[in-house]
């Protein structure tokens, strides 16, 4: 069975390990899904992540982090889907949780936090919230 939308599985792996109280997760690798990783350990979501390579195919291990027994990651949530795709301008970029929270922009520079997004002055697809 072929998967639809890996960004979305990926969300969903991280979301449910935290629920669960795993402290890492793995899924199937790709350089966006590393990337967005990287967003989240940059903004402070994640303890670290790595891609493991078991011969031909390469894993993404992500560590999460915890503080007081509870996630760091409160909810991650998908926002441009295959069937729906969101872009927003460099002005409009949506502030989550009034502010409290990150957006995850793809943009013509790379994936990138909101915050990144508007000091470098471009807009792209918002892939998802965290908060």
């Amino acid at each position: 069975m072929s998967m639809q939308d890996p960004i979305a599985d990926m969300l969903t792996r991280v979301r449910n390990a935290g629920s669960a109280g795993l402290k890492r997760v793995s899924m199937p690798s790709s350089r966006e899904k590393a990337a967005i990783a990287a967003v989240l350990k940059e903004e402070g979501y994640i303890k670290d992540f790595t891609v493991a390579e078991d011969g031909v195919k390469r894993q993404l291990v992500i560590e999460l982090k915890y503080v007081d027994g509870k996630p760091v990651i409160e909810g991650i949530e998908r926002v441009s889907k295959p069937s729906c795709r969101i872009h927003c301008g460099s002005r409009e970029i949506p502030r989550v949780r009034n502010g409290l929270g990150t957006v995850v922009l793809t943009t013509p520079k790379g994936v990138m936090s909101g915050r990144r997004a508007a000091k470098e002055n471009v807009g792209g697809e918002i892939l998802c919230y965290v908060w």
